[in-house]
């Protein structure tokens, strides 16, 4: 897909958007079984600015930070899948643990979390705001996690 954006083209990717006049926002994550929760973040970061770039966790990424049964579909297969969503304009796959060298390559004017986090408490924050980005919190869908949706087919609940 010609929106999967290869990590060696974000930084020139990032300054043709900038010379256009385009705000960059950024969000990242695995992204491992999309469900309503991520896309209602999604929707809700594209709507702070002109282009929505997703950072996703490569598989080895998401085993070290999931476990060794993580990720459920393949890197490929989950940035295909993000980039065929209208709100999402660009996908890159990161191999890194945490999104800080994908959004020194990007350098976004607003990077959006869901409300599992806090910003002070984030490695890509102070990233993020020496460029004079900032960093949004969205609440999160309650009841809505790839991590329950795991649990309920693992264990057989609806």
């Amino acid at each position: 897909m010609d929106n999967v954006v290869a990590r060696s083209k974000l930084s020139g990717l990032a300054e043709d958007l900038r010379k256009s006049g385009k705000k960059i926002v950024t969000t990242n994550g695995c992204f491992d079984i999309l469900h309503v929760g991520h896309t209602r973040i999604l929707k809700q970061a594209r709507s702070f600015g002109d282009v929505l770039v997703v950072g996703i966790n490569s598989d080895d990424s998401v085993r070290r930070l999931k476990g060794p049964t993580r990720p459920i579909n393949s890197q490929d297969d989950r940035a295909e899948v993000l980039a065929s969503l209208a709100c999402v304009d660009f996908v890159t796959i990161f191999d890194e643990d945490t999104p800080v060298e994908f959004l020194k390559e990007i350098k976004p004017d607003i990077h959006v979390k869901g409300s599992d986090y806090r910003p002070e408490a984030l490695e890509e924050t102070p990233v993020v705001e020496s460029f004079g980005g900032r960093v949004h919190i969205l609440a999160l869908v309650p009841g809505k996690s790839t991590s329950g949706v795991v649990d309920r087919i693992v264990g057989g609940q609806p």
